[in-house]
């Protein structure tokens, strides 16, 4: 099998967020599979049973005009299908029934985004999370650190210079 690489960028972009899912829509899909989209609904409509909700489905009208800008339009001024929406596990059943080389490999390209970016949001789960309990641990602290950062700074001002004491000027004769 020959390595196909796709970079990693480019699959991020297509990654949406909708109906709190993370999904790839049909023709992104099609156009990185290098197939038309006409031929890969046909084979997700051949194989329907390996595509329950939960790995594909259907954008609504109102879904599909948010979508607009990003949606290719057909010729006759926008789509003529709504899109299908795959989940990672739906473009993960999809090489199954897109039985090719390409398929495979771009296959696994997708699901290493999936995983980074689930990786990714991990990581600033686990950083807002530690930041949370330092702000909860230290809370009681700070006007004591605020007192102490007060009488340093007391300290390190210098004090106006004290006058002289002051003697009388001329001769005395004791």
């Amino acid at each position: 099998m020959s390595k196909i690489i796709i970079p990693l960028e480019r699959i991020e972009k297509k990654i949406y967020l909708i109906r709190n899912h993370k999904v790839m829509l049909d023709f992104d899909l099609a156009e990185l599979y290098q197939v038309p989209t006409k031929r890969l609904k046909e084979q997700v409509k051949r194989n329907i049973a390996r595509f329950p909700d939960d790995f594909m489905f259907q954008l609504t009208l109102e879904e599909a005009k948010i979508l607009r800008s990003q949606i290719a339009t057909s010729s006759w001024g926008g789509p003529r299908y709504l899109p299908h929406a795959f989940t990672e596990q739906g473009i993960a059943m999809l090489s199954s029934v897109l039985n090719s080389e390409r398929a495979i490999a771009v296959n696994i390209a997708i699901i290493r985004a999936f995983v980074q970016l689930r990786q990714l949001m991990a990581t600033h789960h686990d950083l807002a999370k530690k930041i949370n309990d330092l702000d909860r641990q230290y809370k009681d602290h700070d006007q004591k650190i605020v007192m102490i950062y007060e009488a340093i700074r007391k300290l390190m001002t210098p004090s106006p210079p004290s006058e002289p004491k002051k003697g009388k000027i001329g001769f005395y004769k004791e």
